[in-house]
C-alpha cells in the first residue's frame, strides 16, 4: 500500500508523516539560518594569507543580514513548534495498524534528540521495542519531502516569521516614541514665573 493511501485509512501514519515533513522543514531552517549567522559574524576584518601575501578577508555585510537573520531565527522556531505539537498529539490519536505503532514509536523515538540523556530509561527500551516491531512487521515506507513542499513548508514559516519580527520592530518603535514622547511632556526642571499680582 503506497504511504498516502495508508495515511487515509490510519491517522497515527497521517500523523508520522507531518512530524517527519515538520522535522525536516526546521532543519531545513537552522541551516539557513546558520548561513546568515555566518555571513553576520564572518567579517571580522582577519588576515588570510592568499598567495604568499597577506590580505584582509572580509564579507560584506549589510544591516538587512540582521534582519533576515532574525526572520530565520524565528521560522525555524515555528517550525521546531509545529513538530511539538504534533508530538505531543501522539497519544491522542490511535493506531489502526501495526504500521501506525510503528509510526507512533517513530515519533516517541525521534523525539529524544530533545532529551537530555536519551540513554536513561525508558527510551533505549522504547527502541528495543521499536526495532522488534520493525523485525516483525516490516518498516515504515519511506518518508522523503519532495523540494517543493520544503520549499511551501519555509515559505510559509518565513511568511509568518517576516510577520511577527516586523511586528515586535513596529511595537518596539512605538515603545521609543512613547518614551520619548513621556521625556518632553515631564515637568520642567526650571521654575515656573511668577505670576502678576492681579490689577485692581
Amino acid at each position: 500500500m503506497a504511504l498516502s493511501a495508508a495515511m487515509k485509512h490510519d491517522p497515527a501514519l497521517a500523523l508520522w508523516a507531518a512530524w517527519h515533513r515538520a522535522q525536516h522543514t526546521s532543519l531545513v531552517l537552522c541551516r539557513v539560518q546558520q548561513r546568515l549567522e555566518t555571513r553576520i559574524i564572518s567579517n571580522t576584518g582577519i588576515q588570510a594569507l592568499t598567495r604568499g601575501e597577506m590580505k584582509k578577508q572580509t564579507m560584506p555585510v549589510n544591516a538587512s543580514n540582521g534582519v533576515h537573520y532574525a526572520v530565520a531565527q524565528q521560522a525555524e522556531v515555528l517550525a521546531v513548534t509545529e513538530a511539538l505539537k504534533l508530538q505531543d498529539a501522539v497519544p491522542e490519536v490511535s493506531a489502526l495498524s501495526l504500521v501506525g505503532i510503528l509510526a507512533k514509536l517513530e515519533v516517541i523515538v525521534g523525539a529524544d534528540r530533545d532529551i537530555g540523556d536519551p540513554t536513561d530509561f525508558p527510551w533505549p527500551h522504547i527502541a528495543s521495542v521499536l526495532r522488534d516491531l520493525k523485525a516483525i512487521a516490516g518498516d515504515l515506507p519511506p518518508c522523503e519531502s519532495d523540494r517543493s513542499t520544503t520549499r511551501a513548508d519555509v515559505s510559509r514559516h518565513l511568511k509568518q516569521a517576516t510577520q511577527l519580527v516586523d511586528s515586535m520592530e513596529a511595537e518596539q518603535a512605538a515603545e521609543r516614541m512613547r518614551q520619548t514622547a513621556t521625556s518632553f511632556a515631564e515637568p520642567s526642571v526650571f521654575a515656573e514665573p511668577a505670576e502678576k499680582p492681579a490689577e485692581f
